[in-house]
């Protein structure tokens, strides 16, 4: 076994990695990416985009796609995984998964190298809409869950509430997020263009509310649909999905340009919207929800956040009369109280995006997360390999 402080090989397991978009896959990119600057040897298996089989290094991170066959509820099928992996963990001083990926988790489950490799998970959200599949992967997933070392979340809401993780609650060790916050919070090219963005979206002087997400059912987006209305804003909504049609009708029925949806920004063009807006806003409404990083990265602007009080991470990013405020989920008035609070109060609103944005810097760094997670690495790697509270396997 590699000693953890001269560099250990790990190897890491998702669905995709980038340039395929996603928020998980920008995380295990940061990840990855700060794991190799800290010395560390780091391999990602993941799907490819298209039935061929590519291997190539990205900032130092070995990256492997293997030929994906086909896509299902979200899941790429890709052939020969579970023995690719049982390969990968004979090499590795440790094997990383980053749930949920229902295929790989049981491919890597059928493995006897599942009962005998050392491996931790990331557990980013429980599986929420997908209850039949869920049904029929169940009992796969205790195995999955009961065999690894370790299990890592994101807040301590999720190892409380998620009904997976609570019984499990003494192999959890809970790591925040790391962003690259100081390029966010530190960016003159971002600043001036927010200036731009201002004249140009918000020439009547009116604040800027902005929405960055998927426009898909747990985001809550026909909650602000319905909390527009009351709210004397401009609401910058960027993003896709087939809940826009709430989005553009709303934009038909007002009088003024009040609604502005946008497909698409890059990162240099959403670090300068986190600057321009006033307050984000993420109303979603379902655990689906269960972290909402834009909340940080807005936090590092400076930007506080009205976000709902769900029972998962979104409330831990979002704390609550300190870097934001939150409000009831699938409430529309709630939520257009608290946006309406925290606009009429510019000296609430300068001081919550202040010390949001020192806790950005100083808690969801990604050194800071590299540490914690080669923290758990070492933790994980010192266990005996017996299941914890003789969970049967």
């Amino acid at each position: 076994m590699t000693d953890t402080h001269s560099g250990m090989r790990i190897v890491m397991v998702n669905k995709y990695y980038p340039p395929h978009v996603g928020g998980i896959e920008f995380h295990v990119r940061d990840l990855a990416e700060g794991l190799v600057k800290a010395g560390h040897s780091v391999r990602i298996i993941s799907s490819n985009d298209q039935r061929s089989y590519s291997e190539d290094v990205i900032n130092g991170v070995q990256v492997v796609r293997l030929p994906r066959q086909f896509e299902r509820a979200s899941t790429p099928v890709v052939r020969y995984m579970g023995q690719v992996l049982a390969a990968e963990a004979q090499q590795a001083d440790i094997m990383h998964f980053h749930f949920p990926y229902p295929w790989g988790e049981f491919e890597w489950i059928g493995q006897l190298a599942s009962k005998t490799e050392p491996y931790v998970i990331t557990y980013h959200s429980d599986i929420v809409r997908q209850k039949k599949a869920l049904a029929l992967y169940s009992p796969f997933l205790h195995k999955f869950l009961n065999r690894s070392r370790l299990i890592m979340a994101s807040s301590p809401q999720l190892i409380e509430h998620s009904p997976w993780l609570a019984p499990r609650a003494e192999k959890c060790r809970q790591v925040n997020f790391g962003l690259p916050v100081e390029d966010i919070a530190y960016n003159p090219q971002a600043m001036a263009r927010a200036l731009q963005l201002r004249a140009q979206y918000a020439a009547d002087g009116k604040p800027i509310v902005l929405f960055v997400g998927r426009l898909i059912y747990y985001k809550g987006i026909e909650i602000l649909a319905r909390a527009i209305p009351a709210v004397d804003a401009h609401f910058v909504i960027i993003g896709k999905g087939p809940d826009r049609i709430l989005l553009e009708g709303l934009a038909e029925q007002q009088a003024e340009e009040k609604v502005h949806v946008i497909d698409y920004a890059d990162n240099d063009e959403l670090i300068a919207w986190f600057h321009a807006a006033d307050l984000l806003t993420l109303p979603s409404i379902e655990s689906s929800e269960a972290f909402g990083l834009v909340q940080i990265e807005a936090h590092a602007a400076g930007t506080p956040v009205v976000s709902s009080r769900l029972n998962t991470g979104v409330t831990y990013a979002n704390l609550d009369g300190v870097t934001g405020l939150t409000a009831a989920p699938r409430d529309a008035d709630a939520l257009a109280g608290a946006l309406n609070a925290l606009l009429a109060d510019d000296d609430l609103r300068a001081r919550l995006g202040r010390q949001a944005q020192q806790r950005a810097l100083s808690e969801f760094n990604i050194p800071r997360m590299v540490d914690a997670v080669t923290a758990v690495y070492a933790q994980a790697l010192a266990l005996n390999t017996e299941p914890s509270q003789g969970q049967l396997i």
